[in-house]
């Protein structure tokens, strides 16, 4: 009896992979990968917003060389508004005020310039030093002034960097405002030690900027 060897069983019919079998496709997978980053950090930001016990006034710092330093206030003055907040801006340096104040105007707002213009300009250490201690006293009265909540400091750092006003002076009274009173001071070249004192500081940092390209300053841009 001859005998042939076996042939392996052929596989059966349907075990080579079914073409309306289901797989992962790679948005799916990277739709599952998203959302489990996504759950961490959700995880990371609840535990840090439990964590966060107390609030209080802050003292805020814009600075750099960089353009926005008094916009950005600008924004955190119109969110107060919006709240009913009453606030306070003294311009430092800046002669007249910013059309912003056209637009903000209510009486929930005082807005105040204690300036003659650009230190440039005026050429006048004397006279620039007398308006800033207006300005200052203006500031002292909005930080014993109990229905005040947001007092906006403008080109304050430059006034302390230029040594317009006492650094140390400024300095105590903002360690010694009210526990609930807001306080941004812009500028550029804050000294460290008011970058030290404060709660939040941000730098605006210049990398490009149209004035170096022989563009003119324009409304609602610049002022």
């Amino acid at each position: 009896m001859n005998h042939h060897p076996q042939s392996p069983a052929s596989p059966p019919a349907d075990a080579s992979p079914r073409a309306d079998a289901p797989h992962a496709s790679p948005s799916a997978s990277a739709d599952t990968g998203h959302r489990e980053h996504m759950q961490a950090v959700q995880a990371q930001v609840r535990a840090a917003v439990r964590a966060a016990k107390t609030k209080r006034g802050l003292v805020m710092v814009h600075t750099g060389d960089g353009k926005g330093k008094t916009t950005a206030a600008f924004g955190m003055l119109a969110r107060m508004l919006a709240h009913k907040r009453k606030c306070a801006v003294i311009q430092f340096i800046k002669s007249r005020k910013d059309a912003v104040a056209r637009l903000l105007e209510s009486p929930q707002l005082h807005w105040h310039h204690a300036g003659g213009g650009f230190t440039w300009d005026t050429q006048n250490r004397d006279n620039d030093i007398a308006l800033c201690r207006a300005g200052w006293q203006l500031a002292l009265n909005y930080f014993a002034d109990p229905e005040i909540s947001f007092i906006h400091l403008d080109e304050l750092n430059v006034v302390l960097d230029l040594g317009y006003l006492s650094k140390d002076e400024v300095l105590a009274a903002l360690r010694a405002k009210r526990p609930g009173l807001h306080v941004v001071c812009t500028g550029r070249n804050a000294p460290p030690e008011l970058i030290e004192l404060a709660d939040l500081v941000t730098e605006m940092r210049e990398i490009k900027h149209p004035f170096n390209a022989g563009i003119q300053a324009q409304p609602g841009i610049e002022f």
